[in-house]
């Protein structure tokens, strides 16, 4: 602990906390070196997490050692270029390619998300019960008007499934604020 905290313990210094970590970070790769260990920074981040929390974990610890970008922003940039990949390899029907470069559009995502404070798996998770609220209203829909979505054509399930959502946010705009009593 001491060895690692410098800053704390020695003449160091350190400006923000990022500084601090990554003189951590490279404390600790070089105690791994002496010791004849083979380590990465952004080793430690257990396999087993589910994918978006170890995307982010893993981007946090190399961020730590400032391989990062510099906002949101900029990953943004790197989101797009992902996608155009990922197109183009939609485009030539392999499924190895197609596989490899949404997961770059998938990992280039969660860094816009980490960069702008936001948890990943906590937005997919947000998204999926929308999808599901939206989902359920447009069946809902159809089943009142003695249909199905299996039965309809595009164009109708895209009709119904444009109601739920206007549905979905005249009532949200209807709900009075959090912590602010219903008049």
């Amino acid at each position: 602990m001491v060895s690692r905290h410098p800053h704390v313990f020695g003449d160091a210094s350190v400006a923000t906390p990022q500084e601090a970590l990554a003189q951590w970070e490279a404390l600790k790769q070089r105690e791994a070196v002496a010791e004849g260990r083979r380590r990465s920074v952004i080793d430690g981040v257990p396999r087993a997490l589910p994918a978006l929390l170890r995307a982010q974990r893993v981007q946090t610890k190399a961020a730590r050692v400032r391989f990062d970008w510099p906002d949101a922003a900029a990953a943004w940039e790197k989101v797009e270029e992902e996608v155009r990949e990922a197109s183009a390899a939609i485009g030539g029907h392999d499924q190895g390619r197609i596989a490899e470069e949404l997961g770059d559009v998938f990992f280039s995502l969660v860094n816009v998300a980490r960069l702008a404070g936001i948890d990943a798996e906590e937005a997919l998770g947000r998204a999926i019960e929308k999808f599901r609220r939206r989902f359920t209203g447009m069946e809902v829909d159809l089943i009142a008007r003695g249909q199905s979505v299996e039965n309809v054509s595009p164009e109708e399930r895209e009709h119904s499934w444009e109601a739920a959502k206007a549905r979905e946010r005249a009532s949200a705009r209807e709900a009075p604020a959090p912590g602010k009593p219903e008049s």
